[in-house]
């Protein structure tokens, strides 16, 4: 089978570390797809159309898949939200629709707030490969929810872009529990004066999964702010890379970024690898990373079993408990409910 290597960091580390980049097999995806049908687009107020702007990934995946997605996509999107609103995007893939190549845009002038879900009701392997790209106006606040439900037998790329104006507030929660490989690469523009961006993330690897995370954010304006938050755990024989970057740019003077990553480990057999790193061309800025992986503590796991819990029972407590913050995020109570349902049964 073919090879590919993709979602690179953007400052090159030593081979060493194996995280500069990942190689995985090639999906294999017909040469004519047809348009994905299973989708439904709910909106308060904002009509859609397909006038993409297309314009070209700063980091991206990889060029391939920007090429993809742009010549191929059979799903399009663009948003322009001029009225506060609600959006929720749902693509569920079945027997009839395994491949999506979808290409969507917002741009935000009033509040709003976004789900985008995907979702599998097929055990056939199936293919996603989508662009995400927002950009937050002036004043406004974004708040994004991106849920990956599919099966393990699946290929998920996630490239998502945005470029934050003055003042404006953009806060991104993604749960990541799908996929036999989910790939991910985001990058904020936080370029307005005093612009806030934040994105916190739940992952869980389960049996043969590989999810290879790389956010990069760049601060170029005064005062903005950066947050990276990702709880996680892995079991079976999957294996986790997380590659975190906050790069304060020249002007982005009383900047601050911060980046947390923490791994609970499930199985001595489950691999993780982080690289965090702070780079700076800027002085007077604040910024601090940290990552950790480390088995469940036993105390506490003893503890809870006392209480009359199988070790399995325990652990999903365990996981659930390290997730809820971030998943409190989740503004749409039933999706919420859905989520904590659905770690419940990959634990299984």
């Amino acid at each position: 089978m073919n090879k590919i290597t993709i979602n690179d960091t953007p400052i090159r580390t030593s081979r060493n570390f194996k995280i500069n980049n990942i190689t995985i097999d090639a999906p294999e995806i017909p040469e004519k797809i047809k348009e994905f049908e299973n989708v439904e687009i709910k909106s308060l107020s904002t009509i859609c159309d397909k006038n993409v702007d297309n314009v070209q990934l700063t980091y991206g995946i990889g060029d391939e898949q920007e090429k993809e997605i742009n010549s191929r996509a059979n799903q399009i999107a663009k948003f322009n939200i001029e009225k506060q609103d609600e959006i929720k995007i749902v693509y569920t893939f079945d027997d009839n629709n395994r491949y999506l190549i979808n290409n969507l845009e917002f741009n935000v002038n009033k509040n709003a707030d976004i789900i985008v879900e995907y979702r599998s009701n097929t055990d056939l392997e199936c293919y996603h490969n989508g662009k995400i790209r927002i950009v937050a106006g002036k004043n406004v606040q974004v708040n994004v929810t991106i849920i990956n439900f599919l099966n393990k037998q699946s290929t998920n790329f996630d490239s998502i872009e945005n470029e934050i104006k003055d003042n404006a507030t953009l806060n991104y929660t993604i749960v990541d529990i799908g996929g036999k490989y989910s790939i991910t690469n985001y990058y904020s523009n936080v370029i307005g004066k005093e612009a806030k961006n934040s994105i916190k993330t739940v992952y869980l690897g389960t049996d043969n999964q590989i999810k290879d995370i790389n956010y990069i954010a760049e601060l170029r304006g005064q005062k903005t702010h950066m947050e990276m938050d990702l709880q996680g755990a892995l079991k079976d024989n999957s294996k986790k890379n997380f590659k975190g970057t906050i790069d304060f740019k020249k002007g982005s003077k009383k900047a601050k970024g911060h980046e947390n990553e923490e791994c609970m480990m499930l199985s001595g057999k489950a691999k993780s690898l982080a690289l965090p790193m702070l780079l700076c061309t800027e002085e007077d800025v604040e910024g601090e990373h940290s990552t950790s992986s480390g088995k469940a503590d036993e105390k506490e796991l003893f503890y809870i079993m006392s209480r009359g819990l199988s070790k399995n029972e325990a652990i999903k407590l365990m996981v659930k408990a390290k997730f809820y913050d971030i998943i409190e995020r989740i503004q749409d109570e039933n999706l919420k409910t859905e989520v904590i349902e659905e770690i419940d049964r990959r634990l299984d």
